[in-house]
């Protein structure tokens, strides 16, 4: 077992028994009768935390274990790439439930804000209302400025469905990017790094997003909201220049939709949820409801709404190569986040019964202008013109192609032709011309990690022979 397996798994097992011996500690003190309310709370709520880390941990260890051992287990067998392939589904489908259940979530609470009732027959206690009707049943909301005098028994938390999609997310990172680093990480046309630099990059750039984003919250930014996003597009920039001229550009887009990502559930773990339970805290305890812990939470709440378009886009991004594999990716990719940015924002607006049409025609025509822009709607008539014969392109296929794309591969890590794409026969290769343009010349995203090293003279034969009508006799 490698070591960095061997060391994960020992520190599970010993952070487990440390949350299991300090939740019984807690539980025991907890039957005394001599806490205070306030203190009482306290003690509830670290024996809920510690239980909680406790199972975490038992299921993190059992996971890693269980697939460290299936992965043994298959590798350099034909089952090897069947099983990557499904642990790689499963983990993929539960990332996309969690996030869309947190996603919605994040709309629904949103359109609750911009849609109360704020002004007629309300309590003094009461922010708004909302009659809502919905699957053939009416619905009565009430939202409290602060907090209700008695807090209910059954209080539900949002925040399971934001931890699972970050941690669904971090485990397919680790399955499609980390195991692999050398071909999804790594693009010797970019950069020269080692597989590790790769990861530590990508981790990294995770880390340094949440803190720059939380800096930039507590300064005095936070008080001028346009100013606050111009920044913060700014950062983001940088990072994502940063990371297209480090990484290869499919794992560069998905990093920064980590970062995005990161910073979201940063929002809900480390500021939203404590001031959600300082409110809840100080409600049963009979303490002074502080109004601000409410709003500082409404306000990450509202950037993470705002920021959930970009990281659908990032989240789907690796099946269009037209973007992330563009020498002007990182541009595409900061135009893609503000323009959905944009379009968020006309959508809110208009949930308050405000009309900014120019904000939604500038959004979709930034989009617009971008794809024409990066299009190759103007191609070079000089390489039309250059005549390149089918055995020329047959010669780079079988050269860089086949190891992979081929009813039987030689590859090492694909046992069976990646989306059934076979080039064994001129028909093959010529039916999938339209592809092969777009994946191993326009985006330079094929070979996978360039493997196999097509060198740009070689992809120009390709691109001649496909101008000239991708002819094979």
């Amino acid at each position: 077992m490698p070591w960095f397996v061997l060391a994960a798994c020992a520190l599970l097992l010993l952070m487990g028994n440390w949350f299991r011996r300090l939740s019984a500690t807690l539980g025991a003190q907890l039957i005394e009768d001599r806490w205070s309310a306030a203190a009482r709370f306290d003690l509830e709520e670290a024996r809920s935390t510690a239980i909680a880390s406790r199972r975490a941990c038992r299921f993190f260890f059992w996971t890693l274990l269980v697939g460290y051992l299936a992965y043994v287990a298959v590798k350099g067998t034909p089952m090897y790439g069947y099983v990557m392939e499904w642990i790689n589904l499963t983990v993929r489908w539960t990332h996309v439930i969690a996030g869309i259940m947190w996603i919605g979530a994040s709309f629904y609470f949103i359109f609750l804000e911009n849609n109360l009732n704020r002004t007629h027959g309300l309590r003094d206690e009461l922010a708004g209302n909302l009659w809502a009707i919905h699957g053939g049943g009416f619905y009565y909301l009430e939202k409290y400025k602060v907090a209700p005098k008695v807090i209910p028994a059954h209080l539900h938390w949002f925040k399971y469905e934001a931890y699972f999609t970050w941690l669904s997310g971090f485990a397919l990172l680790f399955i499609v990017y980390y195991t692999d680093a050398r071909s999804f990480m790594i693009d010797p046309a970019v950069a020269l790094l080692s597989p590790a630099a790769s990861v530590a990059i990508g981790i990294g750039s995770m880390i340094l997003g949440y803190a720059i984003y939380d800096r930039m919250c507590s300064s005095r930014l936070i008080l001028r909201q346009d100013l606050f996003a111009l920044v913060g597009m700014l950062i983001l920039g940088v990072m994502t220049y940063a990371l297209t001229h480090l990484l290869s550009g499919r794992a560069a887009f998905i990093h920064v939709g980590a970062v995005i990502g990161t910073i979201m559930v940063g929002n809900v773990f480390f500021t939203i949820i404590p001031s959600q339970k300082a409110l809840v805290r100080a409600a049963k305890t009979g303490q002074p409801l502080d109004a601000s812990l409410g709003q500082k939470a409404g306000q990450r709440s509202l950037h993470n709404n705002y920021l959930t378009l970009p990281v659908v886009f990032l989240m789907i991004s690796n099946h269009f190569p037209s973007t992330f594999g563009h020498s002007w990716n990182w541009l595409i990719l900061m135009v893609m986040v503000a323009a959905s940015a944009g379009i968020k924002h006309y959508w809110n607006l208009l949930e308050r019964g405000v009309k900014r049409t120019g904000v939604l025609v500038t959004s979709v025509l930034a989009l617009v202008l971008m794809s024409v822009a990066v299009s190759p709607a103007f191609e070079d008539s000089l390489d039309a013109a250059i005549p390149a014969s089918f055995e020329e392109a047959n010669a780079v296929i079988q050269a860089h192609c086949v190891q992979c794309h081929s009813a039987n591969p030689t590859d090492d890590q694909w046992a069976a032709a990646p989306n059934g794409v076979m080039y064994d026969t001129p028909e093959q290769i010529a039916a999938m011309a339209d592809k092969i343009m777009i994946r191993a010349v326009r985006t330079k995203t094929m070979p996978q990690g360039n493997k196999t090293g097509m060198t740009d003279e070689e992809r120009t034969i390709l691109k001649r022979w496909i101008l000239q009508g991708a002819r094979i006799q």
